[in-house]
């Protein structure tokens, strides 16, 4: 069974459906170091493992590179947000990969990125790394903002005290369908390129890219989800597929955010740009009926 759609974009099909997201709590963490270098190594590796929360302690990527004028300690940075399910599970994440990845990398320090949150809605994260310094950390308080200095072998590692946390949406999604697999790929970078203009998002899988899109549910119990087959154009003959007779490669593309229009502009920015790529056939998206998430965005209100 073929889908159809009614609407196009720069002659790409667009189907007539909608992207469900979920709800989740967020957090911004600044990471700086000594270089812009090591600021890329920190974020990277503390972002690892962090695709998707169905196996995933948190969803995790860089959000932005930032120069040294724009971060606390005037050196260069990247912002990094992280999504998880509840509050616990934000925090527990954040502490784990900021102690684990960031703590352990050469002259980094790390921040709140969400600042002037109520205090029930922060958590501590050098409040509780602080015990690493082994009694012979210190703490810094800069107006209402406290630190921790934390002795290490190249110097101090400085982490605030406290991160803040809000509501976030995560699963904002583009599933782009080409007639080749290069042209699928290249629409898929242009659309990654395109999101990352957009700020407040992040898109947690490798490279921006979800070559693997999953469903609900296995034939083996086990199994939380697996594979999507309705979007494998190999299974032609074998399954019902979503995608026309001419596909033969599909990506997806997954979007977290801070608020839903964050979501909706990352979204909006995707898409037009993958429909800018010669050799698309068609972009939907992914849904579960409106029974996963509240957040519906409508692919006609995109274009």
């Amino acid at each position: 069974m073929t889908t159809t759609a009614e609407l196009t974009l720069n002659g790409v099909s667009i189907v007539d459906t909608f992207a469900e997201a979920f709800p989740t709590m967020a957090a911004r963490v600044i990471v700086t170091a000594a270089n812009a270098h090591w600021a890329d190594v920190a974020g990277t590796v503390m972002t690892g493992y962090a695709t998707s929360v169905i196996a995933c302690d948190a969803e995790a990527a860089v959000e932005s590179v930032l120069a040294a004028d724009e971060t606390p300690d005037g050196r260069p940075g990247v912002s990094v947000l992280v999504f998880a399910f509840n509050r616990d599970a934000l925090a527990k994440a954040v502490v784990g990969r900021v102690g684990q990845c960031v703590l352990t990398c050469p002259t980094t320090a790390c921040y709140n990125g969400l600042l002037d949150t109520p205090t029930d809605k922060q958590f501590s994260v050098g409040g509780q790394l602080r015990f690493f310094g082994d009694s012979f950390q210190q703490s810094k308080k800069i107006g209402t903002q406290r630190l921790w200095r934390i002795p290490v072998m190249d110097g101090e590692f400085v982490c605030e005290d406290r991160f803040g946390s809000l509501k976030g949406v995560a699963g904002g999604n583009l599933i782009i369908a080409g007639r080749s697999p290069q042209a699928a790929l290249s629409a898929s970078e242009a659309a990654v390129t395109a999101i990352r203009e957009i700020p407040n998002v992040i898109l947690p899988f490798p490279g921006g890219i979800v070559r693997s899109g999953s469903k609900v549910g296995s034939r083996y119990k086990k199994l939380n989800a697996s594979t999507n087959d309705a979007y494998c154009p190999t299974l032609r003959g074998m399954t019902d597929l979503a995608i026309p007779e001419t596909v033969e490669a599909v990506y997806e593309i997954v979007i977290d955010g801070l608020a839903a229009d964050d979501v909706q502009a990352a979204m909006r920015a995707g898409l037009h740009a993958a429909c800018s790529v010669e050799e698309i056939e068609m972009v939907t998206a992914g849904n579960y009926g409106g029974k996963l998430g509240p957040h519906h965005f409508h692919l006609k209100e995109l274009l």
